[in-house]
């Protein structure tokens, strides 16, 4: 049966702030925001598009996140969108790679390995800034893409435990009948 807090059926869930795949994709917001500023040209589309892919892959976890209190299918649609948007996100930097003729880097490239592995270990905007300047486009991008989908595989991830808790708990109505089956003591 589903697990009750302190007798009611309405539960917080954490922090969403504390979730490694929201804090990837707050990460991804600061770099597009930076790119889109400093590396596309005034008037290009695409500047728009990019900085509204990032934030609606940041923002729709957050309120998935508050909506989850009551309705945990909406929790999972919003959380579904926000991967959408960094799979829209993940297009415009593969498409900046190939049309500037520039690798997508993959495990043959010399330094993916480690690319991979700072992404995974590091998790704040600020762990990446100072090198916003410094990186080239076809490594910001790279890095952009890395992040992508490792907050993608997150996401992904916390789908499949949602779908579990579904199963196991059920859905809102389940949990309140349960709680007032409880509170009077049936």
């Amino acid at each position: 049966m589903a697990k009750l807090n302190e007798g009611g059926f309405l539960d917080s869930g954490g922090d969403y702030r504390d979730l490694i795949f929201y804090k990837k994709t707050k990460v991804l917001y600061d770099m597009t925001y930076w790119f889109q500023e400093h590396k596309l040209r005034i008037g290009d589309r695409t500047k728009d598009q990019m900085e509204q892919a990032a934030r609606s892959g940041k923002q729709n976890i957050a309120e998935g996140h508050a909506d989850g209190m009551t309705s945990l299918e909406m929790e999972i649609k919003l959380v579904n969108s926000a991967r959408g948007s960094l799979i829209e996100l993940r297009e415009d930097y593969e498409d900046r790679l190939r049309t500037h003729g520039w690798p997508m880097w993959d495990k043959s490239h010399p330094r993916y390995e480690k690319m991979v592995q700072f992404c995974y270990h590091h998790h704040e905007p600020e762990d990446y800034r100072p090198y916003f300047e410094r990186w080239s486009e076809e490594e910001f991008c790279n890095v952009a893409l890395t992040l992508i989908h490792q907050a993608d595989r997150g996401m992904w991830s916390w789908l499949r435990k949602k779908e579990q808790q579904f199963l196991e708990e059920g859905g809102i109505r389940e949990k309140m009948s349960a709680a007032r089956r409880q509170a009077r003591g049936y």
